[in-house]
């Protein structure tokens, strides 16, 4: 916990793993039970970070590496000053989708970066924070294409994938690869679940877990 009495969630996985629809069920079970949530992510989660999402995931040309670790690193800096830290004080619960663990797997191994010093830098960043609570929605890429491409597929108009979900499968796997090695590093952080199985059983799964923190 980084502030005050609040709880801090936050979700990880590869892009179609679910995150969005387990972060909406969490958090009509946190309020129903009274509970004040805040619902947040990363990049995007401030009036700064939408500027920051734009560049990271919908620029036309390329980022370097490099410069698109710093960027979500700035990102994660004020997100974590102006968003996370003043709710926890509160004492609301956080749910946020993606947060450092997503650097270290997308910039760490799908960019071919030293995870170490991407980690690094994001808990500089942010003065050392870290959640309560992980949650792992694993899934494997070629399954979470085919996730995406429906949701594509169903959207209305030109909806291209950002620039990081059109990443060759190597680099998935690459990512997948390094979020369930952070998972065995720190298991007391992390929640793992197989996010093939049913969306209800995945959220029954969770609810257990984020019970014991409350």
């Amino acid at each position: 916990m980084t502030d005050g009495r609040g709880v801090w969630i936050t979700l990880e996985g590869g892009d179609g793993s679910g995150k969005t629809t387990q972060a909406e069920l969490l958090e009509t079970w946190l309020t129903g039970a009274g509970h004040a949530v805040v619902r947040t992510r990363e990049p995007g989660g401030s009036e700064v970070g939408r500027l920051i999402r734009d560049i990271v995931l919908h620029h036309r040309g390329d980022v370097a590496p490099r410069a698109e670790a710093l960027l979500y690193a700035a990102d994660r800096a004020h997100h974590i000053a102006t968003v996370v830290r003043p709710a926890l004080g509160r004492g609301d619960v956080v749910i946020q989708d993606r947060y450092l663990d997503s650097s270290v797997a997308y910039q760490g191994a799908g960019r071919v970066l030293d995870a170490a010093e991407i980690r690094g830098l994001s808990l500089w960043a942010t003065e050392g924070a870290l959640p309560d609570l992980t949650i792992l929605l694993d899934l494997d890429p070629q399954t979470a294409r085919a996730r995406l491409a429906l949701r594509q597929a169903q959207g209305p108009g030109d909806n291209p994938f950002d620039r990081l979900e059109a990443e060759q499968q190597e680099f998935h796997e690459r990512v997948r690869d390094a979020f369930l090695a952070l998972a065995s590093a720190e298991p007391d952080r992390f929640l793992v679940v197989d996010a093939t199985r049913p969306a209800a059983e995945l959220a029954a799964a969770i609810r257990e877990r984020v019970a014991t923190l409350l």
